[in-house]
C-alpha cells in the first residue's frame, strides 16, 4: 500500500520536523513515490506535470542524505542543475525551508550577479550547489571549482534545458563527475533526446511517472476566446474585459516576444491595472524583486515572457491568461499550470487570433481536450483563413516562425532600441545584404597572369601603379622559377616611340638617354 504521510518515507526526524513546521501533512503523488527510492541512493526518473512537487521530492531526501559528511574547499557534495535563474533561486529557497534543522551550506551559482561572492561561497565549502549549466562550466574554467567530490546530482525540467540549448552543456558536466553518484532526474515530457540523455547517465533508474506527460491538471478551468481581430491593441480590450469580469484575484498575462511584454505592461498600467513585468533582458535584481512583489500581493498581474513559464512555485495563483498562445505546445501546458497548483482551483484564459488557429490544434492533440470558447467559436472558414493570414507585424514572414521565433526572442536588444519599441525597417531572416563588389586594386592583383609586386611600407596605390609601369617583368612559365624583379634604383626609360603608362610624359629635361633594356635570363 503506498504510503500517505511523510513519516512513512524514510527521512530523517530534522527533516521530518522542518516538513510539519512548513505546514505540509501529506505528501504528493510524486513525493510519495519517488522519495522512500531516493533516499536509498538509486537513480530516479521522474516525469510529471508541473505543479505536483517535483522540487520536494529531491529536496528532502537529499537533506537526509547529507546531514552525515563534511564539505571541502571548491568540492561541492551535491549538484542541482536548473534551466533559469528564477528556478534556481527557488530551489535554493527550499533548502532554506526544510533544512531549517541543519548547517548545511548551500550556494547559488547563477548569471546576473557578482561572481566574487560566489567564489567566496565555495572557497568556505558547499554542500549544497545550485547553478545554472552556463555559470557553473564558467566558473570551472576558471579553476575555481573542483566536481570529483559530487555525490548527488539533481537535473531539473530537462525538457526545458532541451528547449534553451543546454543539452551539450549537460553532457559536458555530466562527464566531468564522478561516476559512482547518485542521478536524479526529472521532466514533464520525454522526447528522444532527452531519453537518450538519460541511457547515457543514469544507471538502472527507477522510473516514476505519475501522470501521461504533458497533461494540464484536472483543477484547472480552461477557456480560449476568439478575437477576430487579431490586432493587438484589440486583444488588449478583451484582455481588459476579462479581467474586469473574471473575478480575477491576481494573474500571470503569458506574451511570446519580450517586446510584447513590455508594450502590454505599459497599457495596463495607464489603464490603472497593478501591474509588473517579468523578462530576460531584465537584470536579475530587478526580475527577483519583481517575482517577490507578485508573490506578496503588492502586484496584481504579472506580463511576462516564458522566462516565468516553468518551475517557478507562487502557490496561489487564481487566473493565467495567454495573449499570445505559445508556439510549442508544451509550453502551453507549462504556462497554464502556474494556477491550479498543489490540488488548489485555477483558471486560464488565452486569446485566439485567426493566425493562431494552426497552434490550438497542436494544443488540443498534445492535452486530448476540445476547447471550450469563450463567447462565439470560429467557424471552419476562420481556420481555413487563417492558414493563409499574415498576422500583425508579419508574423506569418519567416523571420518570426517556428523556431526562429524562439531565437529572436532569445536575442539581446540593440543599444538603440528603447524597451518596448518595434524597429520596422530590419530585412527579413532569408533577404542576403547586398553583395560588396571587389575594389579595382584588388580585382587586378586577383587576375593570375600578372604578379604585382608588394606595396612598400607608406606607399599609396597610386605610386605602386607607377612602379608597376616602370616594370618589365615576364610571367613565369609552368614549371618555371619565377624571376626576380629588377632592383627599383631609377625608372628606367622606354624606347623611343614605344608608349609605356605615363612615361611620355616625363619632360624633356628629365629624360636620360635611352639604352636597351636587360631581358630576365638572357646574357
Amino acid at each position: 500500500m503506498e504510503p500517505k504521510t511523510f513519516a512513512d518515507l524514510g527521512l530523517s526526524p530534522k527533516v521530518q520536523a522542518a516538513i510539519e513546521a512548513a505546514g505540509y501533512t501529506n505528501p504528493t503523488p510524486i513525493q510519495a513515490t519517488a522519495i522512500p527510492i531516493a533516499v536509498t541512493g538509486r537513480d530516479v526518473l521522474g516525469i510529471a506535470q508541473t505543479g505536483t512537487g517535483k522540487t520536494a521530492s529531491f529536496v528532502l531526501p537529499m537533506i537526509t542524505r547529507l546531514e552525515t559528511g563534511r564539505a571541502r574547499a571548491r568540492m561541492p557534495r551535491s549538484l542541482i542543475l536548473a534551466p533559469t535563474r528564477e528556478l534556481a533561486a527557488q530551489v535554493a529557497q527550499s533548502f532554506e525551508k526544510y533544512g531549517s534543522n541543519h548547517k548545511l551550506t548551500v550556494a547559488l551559482l547563477i548569471g546576473g550577479v557578482s561572481m566574487d561572492d560566489q567564489v567566496k561561497k565555495l572557497d568556505r565549502g558547499v554542500d549544497v550547489l545550485i547553478a545554472t549549466p552556463g555559470r557553473l562550466l564558467d566558473h570551472f574554467q576558471r579553476g575555481r571549482l573542483m566536481l570529483m567530490g559530487v555525490e548527488i546530482l539533481v537535473i531539473d525540467e530537462a525538457d526545458r534545458m532541451l528547449d534553451m540549448g543546454f543539452i551539450p552543456d549537460i553532457e559536458k558536466i555530466c562527464r566531468l563527475l564522478p561516476p559512482r553518484r547518485q542521478t536524479l532526474f526529472f521532466s514533464a515530457t520525454m522526447p528522444p533526446e532527452i531519453t537518450r540523455l538519460v541511457s547515457q547517465f543514469l544507471k538502472d533508474p527507477v522510473r516514476i511517472e505519475v501522470a501521461k506527460p504533458a497533461t494540464t491538471a484536472k483543477t484547472i478551468t480552461q477557456r480560449f476566446r476568439f478575437c477576430s481581430n487579431g490586432e493587438d491593441w484589440a486583444k488588449r480590450e478583451v484582455l481588459r474585459e476579462l479581467i474586469r469580469t473574471g473575478n480575477v484575484k491576481n494573474a500571470i498575462i503569458f506574451c511570446n516576444r519580450k517586446r510584447d511584454v513590455a508594450v502590454l505592461h505599459k497599457s495596463l498600467s495607464k489603464h490603472g491595472f497593478n501591474a509588473g513585468a517579468l523578462h530576460g533582458d531584465m537584470d536579475q535584481k530587478s526580475r527577483m524583486e519583481t517575482l517577490d512583489k507578485f508573490r506578496n500581493g503588492e502586484i496584481m498581474l504579472l506580463a511576462a515572457s516564458d522566462v516565468a513559464a516553468r518551475g517557478l512555485d507562487i502557490p496561489d495563483v487564481s487566473h493565467v491568461f495567454n495573449f499570445d498562445l505559445p508556439w510549442a505546445p508544451d509550453d502551453y501546458v507549462h504556462r497554464i499550470g502556474r494556477t491550479g497548483r498543489a490540488g488548489r482551483e485555477g483558471h486560464s484564459a488565452s486569446l485566439v487570433g485567426p493566425e493562431d488557429l494552426k497552434f490550438l490544434k497542436d494544443i488540443e492533440k498534445i492535452t486530448g481536450e476540445k476547447a471550450v470558447w469563450l463567447g462565439d467559436a470560429p467557424a471552419d472558414q476562420d481556420f481555413s483563413d487563417g492558414k493563409r493570414r499574415r498576422g500583425r507585424g508579419g508574423r506569418g514572414s519567416n523571420e518570426h516562425r517556428g523556431g526562429e521565433r524562439r531565437a529572436q526572442d532569445a536575442r539581446p536588444p540593440r543599444p538603440d532600441q528603447r524597451e518596448g519599441e518595434v524597429r520596422t525597417n530590419r530585412p527579413l531572416r532569408d533577404e542576403q545584404p547586398p553583395r560588396r563588389e571587389k575594389p579595382p586594386m584588388q580585382q587586378d592583383q586577383d587576375k593570375p597572369t600578372k604578379s604585382a609586386p608588394p606595396v612598400a611600407r607608406g606607399e599609396q596605390p597610386s605610386q605602386q601603379r607607377k612602379r608597376d609601369a616602370w616594370t618589365d617583368t615576364p610571367p613565369a612559365k609552368p614549371g618555371e622559377k619565377q624571376p626576380k624583379a629588377p632592383a627599383a634604383k631609377a625608372p628606367s626609360q622606354p624606347r623611343q616611340g614605344e608608349r609605356v603608362g605615363f612615361a611620355e610624359n616625363i619632360p624633356a629635361f628629365m629624360r636620360k638617354p635611352p639604352r636597351p633594356l636587360k631581358q630576365p635570363g638572357r646574357g
